[in-house]
């Protein structure tokens, strides 16, 4: 029997955790020697590399002087909090990883503060103290005072603090004493972090997890809290609604192997491990003994808060780029994401081509949206509209906890900006010429705040949230005043038109892109919509007056990410997402139809 280590990676977004993960692979040797490792090992889908951000929990296992140490990547953002919740089960400590230079931050606490409440055992790393400017001891007095307010316990801040690059590939117990690999880090995890406690008795497994592969199906991954499992065994199936229990058997048992997984006959009480055979499981439900049966609680996942109607792709521009188009397409593809995404819920829209997909924020909806139009996809999306419950006879809308880290000067701003979103001031405090500001605010109210927030603190306030409660209907929100600049026509756009018509707004076309009527184009300076022909192009003559032949100089086009086109098109607004390209338009194409409906 091997000893063990679970661990957990807990930091804030780009703070180096994925990074520090490579470099554990690589000092136990988990490569082969001719292996190419790259960097991010661990981020393996295309948008975790090119957002530098992980998205979907990860495990893997390094053996270190005889002990298999299992790691397990957790992601930093809160629209991603599903993955976390669930993970922290299956650790028995966690690596708080922070930035020698930023310090702690909103996302470092919202997971922090789970895996204090459950009682593991904190090891905080220092990272990226090569940087300039770093300031790694008020750093580490930042990270004792955070444990504190969360309510540690007095053997939870009895913490030790290692320093070091991940990016060099060096830890030391000293931050200003460079030594040659990560070996103390590894040293601290086996000396600090507990070994998995040995349960005798039934087994207990809490399925925490779920993998999918296309030729064995659902795999179900958890922690064995109670018990021996070997392969061939029949259990019983506990789902978490706490009455359904279905009787199954094990068909094969899988441990976390270097990168991979291998098979096993037998596992023992304490190692996370892959059930195949398992059918209808659903994160959260128990596989426990045949005969008596004893379910342990489920975990509590955060609901939606979100949903978003997706559409078939029906513009004039239809089918150009995209492999799947059709209804049917799209359905298949959502049903597949059901299977692994837990935070997701789909339902039939108005009409046969429509879905709504129920998420936990507009980042979680667009990464999937982004992941489709990856995979060949064409799409509409509409407006992302937060849901409303009915509790105790009210209507009541999700609220936010928001904490926004601003420079002093902004500070007026933010809060002007937040409560006219109906969001409340509930603490403020300034460090080192910044201020953090923390506020509730309804989920409506943080659709587009965040690009607008940038603009106005000049790209400085770093803005996270996270779901507090269902509440009480706040009142009406004002979002986005001004209108939007709509094509009349189908055809190039011209710089010739476009230079004329600059002073009703700003576009988002450069010249020579195609359009279609219909097409939104750019924004209005007033609130009303405006349609515009910026396909006319200029008429040549052998005649030529002075002067009339000055050059067009075009303002440069507003360029949106997904995210941000999700959160500024309005009610009567769709994006339409193809493999190549992204533009805005109204739901009706036709002007007469936009009429007759305003009336």
């Amino acid at each position: 029997m091997q000893k063990l280590r679970n661990i957990a990676i807990i930091a804030h977004v780009d703070h180096g955790k994925t990074t520090l993960v490579d470099k554990m692979i690589l000092q136990g040797n988990v490569l082969r020697e001719n292996a190419k490792s790259g960097e991010l090992i661990l981020d393996n889908n295309d948008l975790e590399r090119e957002r530098g951000i992980t998205i979907l929990s990860k495990n893997v296992s390094v053996i270190y002087k005889g002990h298999k140490i299992n790691i397990i990547d957790t992601p930093g953002h809160a629209d991603f909090g599903g993955e976390v919740e669930r993970v922290l089960n299956m650790c028995d400590g966690v690596l708080l990883l922070v930035d020698a230079f930023e310090g702690t931050m909103p996302q470092t606490r919202f997971v922090l503060q789970k895996a204090l409440a459950l009682g593991k055992k904190p090891i905080v790393v220092i990272n990226k103290v090569d940087k300039p400017n770093c300031r790694p001891e008020v750093v580490n007095e930042q990270v004792f005072d955070l444990m504190f307010s969360l309510g540690a316990s007095e053997q939870q801040l009895d913490y030790r603090t290692i320093y070091g690059s991940a990016k060099q590939g060096w830890m030391s117990h000293v931050w200003n004493q460079p030594t040659d690999s990560i070996a103390p880090l590894l040293d601290a995890i086996i000396d600090d972090i507990p070994e998995p406690t040995v349960v005798e008795g039934t087994p207990q497994m809490l399925i925490t997890s779920l993998e999918y592969s296309p030729y064995i199906g659902r795999i179900a991954v958890g922690k064995l809290t109670r018990g021996t499992l070997s392969a061939g065994q029949q259990v019983t199936l506990a789902k978490r609604d706490g009455t359904t229990q279905q009787k199954t058997r094990i068909r094969e048992l899988m441990v976390f192997d270097g990168l991979g997984k291998s098979k096993v006959e037998q596992v023992e009480c304490g190692e996370i491990c892959a059930l195949v055979g398992i059918e209808g499981f659903e994160i959260g439900d128990t596989i426990c003994d045949y005969e008596n049966p004893e379910p342990l609680p489920p975990i509590a996942i955060d609901e939606p808060t979100m949903s978003m109607l997706f559409t078939i792709n029906n513009s004039p521009f239809f089918g150009k780029d995209g492999k799947y188009v059709t209804s049917r397409h799209i359905k298949e593809r959502l049903d597949r994401e059901l299977e692994k995404n837990l935070a997701l819920r789909v339902e039939p829209g108005q009409n046969a081509d429509s879905f709504v997909v129920f998420g936990r924020g507009v980042l979680h909806l667009s990464v999937l949206i982004e992941t489709m139009r990856r995979e060949g996809y064409e799409l509409q999306v509409g407006q992302p509209k937060v849901i409303v419950k009915q509790i105790d006879g009210k209507s009541c809308e999700p609220i936010e906890e928001m904490t926004v880290d601003c420079p002093e000067e902004y500070t007026g701003t933010v809060i002007e900006m937040t409560t006219r979103r109906k969001g409340t001031l509930t603490n403020m405090e300034s460090t080192g010429g910044r201020t953090r500001l923390e506020f509730t605010i309804p989920s409506r109210g943080i659709i587009g705040l965040r690009s607008n927030m940038l603009t106005a603190t000049a790209g400085e306030a770093i803005m996270a949230h996270r779901l507090k409660d269902f509440e009480p209907w706040v009142g009406e929100i004002e979002m986005r005043t001004n209108g939007s600049i709509i094509s009349g026509e189908t055809g190039t756009a011209y710089a010739y038109s476009i230079d004329k018509l600059q002073d009703r707004g700003r576009f988002f076309i450069a010249p020579m892109e195609q359009v279609y009527s219909g097409q939104v184009i750019g924004e209005h300076t007033r609130s009303n919509d405006i349609t515009v022909n910026v396909t006319k192009s200029k008429q040549l003559t052998n005649m030529r007056a002075s002067g009339s032949d000055d050059k067009a100089s075009i303002a440069p086009p507003r360029i949106f990410s997904l995210e941000e086109a999700l959160e500024y098109i309005k009610a009567d607004e769709y994006v339409e997402v193809t493999p190549h390209a992204m533009r805005l338009r109204k739901i009706l194409l036709d002007e007469n139809d936009r009429k007759r409906a305003a009336k």
